[in-house]
């Protein structure tokens, strides 16, 4: 089996920084074509403003994916661009720290909403458009269609309440991708998440820059001993969306030097 994605199309949410940002130049490094999608379109310009006017295989897209009108929108504008869409990487997420007995502010709605929600409604509108593509195009009964491949982590086994709402919020996506790939693996459609810790997330560097000291209690509970560079989890989100992963669905493949394993990292989990 082969781990190229060359020729397909991904739909990359979250896209404009961080590891989304690192998980779409891959897939375009790749050569995937790739919408690079996310609230932010000042970071989007930035980042890949000129290229996705140029008409190669990036395109860009802007909103609020927490709505399913955009949802809608991204999908069409996709499928103008690139005639159909092959892999989806929900990796449109944030972190909040919970007052644990604060409901105004322990955080479980608004991650709910953006981390959960969003990827639920895009993964469902995303295989709904895989499955109206092959049917137009007379796909032979039995291909595989898609890929959909979410961003968790491994806070959902962890319990630490200052992770109140980011935890419920990952042990749902997790929940959520097992559930999705039961009922889309008949359909030709695989669902995996990657749960990751210690990556050098664009939120994590914020909380690093708070809190110097996290570092030495990551890279300390860390059986690899380091924090890994967002370029490291991309790899694995390639293998998943290849025809590699053709046998694995509904898994969720742990990317994080071993730290989930002790447990013993007071920083958040990233």
């Amino acid at each position: 089996m082969s781990f190229s994605v060359s020729g397909k199309t991904a739909i990359v949410t979250g896209s404009a920084s961080g590891i989304g940002l690192a998980i779409a130049r891959h897939l375009v490094d790749k050569g995937a074509n790739v919408m690079f999608a996310d609230v932010d379109e000042d970071r989007l310009e930035n980042e890949v403003g000129e290229e996705a006017r140029a008409e190669g295989p990036i395109r860009m897209f802007a909103g609020d994916l927490t709505e399913k009108l955009t949802i809608a929108n991204l999908l069409s504008a996709t499928v103008d661009a690139f005639d159909r869409v092959d892999i989806l990487v929900n990796a449109n997420r944030r972190t909040f720290v919970s007052e644990i007995l604060n409901p105004e502010a322990d955080g479980v709605e608004e991650l709910w909403r953006h981390n959960v929600l969003s990827a639920l409604r895009m993964s469902q509108m995303t295989a709904k458009r895989m499955i109206q593509h092959a049917q137009r195009a007379e796909v032979e009964a039995g291909t595989m269609l898609g890929s959909i491949i979410n961003l968790s982590s491994i806070a959902a086994q962890a319990t630490r309440p200052e992770l109140l709402a980011y935890s419920m919020a990952a042990a749902a996506m997790d929940q959520m991708t097992r559930s999705l790939a039961v009922a889309l693996a008949p359909k030709g459609i695989r669902v995996n998440a990657v749960a990751f810790g210690s990556v050098m997330s664009a939120s994590l560097q914020a909380t690093l820059k708070d809190n110097p000291g996290f570092r030495d209690a990551i890279t300390g509970g860390t059986p690899l001993g380091r924090i890994a560079a967002a370029a490291e989890l991309v790899e694995a989100v390639q293998f998943l969306a290849s025809d590699a992963a053709g046998f694995v669905t509904g898994q969720v493949l742990t990317v994080d030097g071993g730290r989930g394993l002790l447990d013993v990292v007071s920083a958040p989990a990233h």
